[in-house]
């Protein structure tokens, strides 16, 4: 049996006193004193979350931002350099390999951060299909990724001197004790908030750095217990749950995340076919009209019939009941009372558009 990778700031986290988990074939925090307290700090005031095990990749080549968008779902051109976007690569049949981030350095550099047990196959997928010149580098244990996210964000990063006035889905290149890094206002939780890629030998200091300049705004340290219930609360697929290779962009209301008009990129045909007959279900939230919590994989009902399945489940600290994703037939509408099977139980649930709390990840 494989053993599972570490981050680079490791060590920091056993120190801290954090509860792991596996995620994507790494050793990760789940959580330092508790999932509620550590997702409220991020709503309320600020958290850092270690996700190093996400992926990183580069293209490079004469081209490269043109070859990217003939791979993946979303159109580049939309953006310009310094600029992100959330993105696809799919299938020919339109499932998806993974989700991912672009970062647009120039006409000749993407860096790209997919999901942490999909990024060789993604690597492998571009290097596969990337025409003469165009290089596609694997960088996944080259960079530390930590996330510093919620409404004090700001001040945090402004105390190291980092950049702070970049538009959402934006990055700038910085120093910070002399290392480079780049500061991208991105996040995965739906406050405002950063991610800062840094080098792997520069990790610790980056995060040593952090954490003492978030003694003066009541920094919490954060596991991925408590991203899942905050990308939860935001209606944020993850990879396996609500998005898959049975489960395509437009089954997953991710049309936002597809550029329609471009001439070409891998799936087009059978997504853009999907689109027009609109068959197949649909991603849903559902809000809990009772004490239960719903989780993963249980049943979505309506007068005893089966119309769905939960594909993400939780308790949300924010609204102190239960939310889900599902994925439900097009019978079902919004407004409507479902059921869901909870431990054997019929438990009633109103079928909403996620997300479920308001975001503030454009706020000022």
């Amino acid at each position: 049996m494989t053993e599972p990778l570490h981050s680079p700031l490791h060590d920091r986290h056993v120190e801290a006193g954090a509860t792991f988990s596996e995620f994507g074939g790494w050793l990760m925090p789940l959580q330092y004193g508790g999932v509620v307290g550590e997702h409220r700090a991020v709503r309320n005031s600020v958290g850092v979350f270690d996700v190093s095990h996400l992926g990183k990749m580069r293209v490079r080549g004469v081209g490269a931002a043109d070859f990217v968008n003939r791979m993946v779902t979303n159109d580049l051109r939309r953006i310009g350099p310094g600029q992100a976007q959330y993105t696809l690569l799919c299938t020919a049949d339109g499932g998806v390999v993974d989700d991912m981030i672009a970062y647009l350095f120039s006409d000749d550099e993407v860096f790209i951060i997919p999901n942490a047990a999909n990024t060789a196959t993604v690597a492998e997928a571009f290097a596969a299909a990337a025409p003469e010149g165009i290089t596609v580098t694997n960088e996944h244990r080259d960079y530390a990724v930590i996330a510093v996210q919620g409404p004090e964000s700001d001040e945090l990063l402004a105390e190291l001197g980092l950049p702070t006035d970049q538009d959402y889905m934006s990055f700038a290149v910085a120093q910070l004790g002399g290392v480079e890094l780049t500061v991208c206002r991105t996040g995965y939780t739906g406050e405002r908030g950063y991610e800062l890629v840094v080098p792997a030998a520069a990790a610790l200091a980056a995060w040593d750095a952090v954490v003492a300049a978030g003694q003066h705004h009541a920094l919490q340290l954060c596991g991925l217990g408590a991203r899942d219930t905050l990308r939860t609360e935001m209606g944020y697929p993850l990879h396996g749950h609500e998005l898959s290779l049975d489960i395509s962009p437009v089954m997953a209301n991710a049309g936002w995340a597809v550029g329609w008009d471009k001439a070409e990129f891998v799936g087009a045909e059978a997504l853009r076919a999907q689109r027009q007959t609109k068959t197949g279900p649909l991603l849903r939230g559902l809000k809990a009209l009772s004490r239960s919590i719903p989780r993963p994989d249980m049943e979505v009902l309506v007068r005893g019939e089966a119309v769905g399945q939960v594909t993400s489940g939780t308790f949300s600290p924010t609204l102190s009941h239960g939310i889900a994703l599902a994925l439900l037939d097009r019978s079902v509408h919004l407004g409507d009372v479902v059921e869901v099977s909870v431990r054997g139980r019929h438990e009633p649930f109103e079928v909403v558009k996620p997300p479920f709390v308001t975001p503030g990840v454009r706020s000022a």
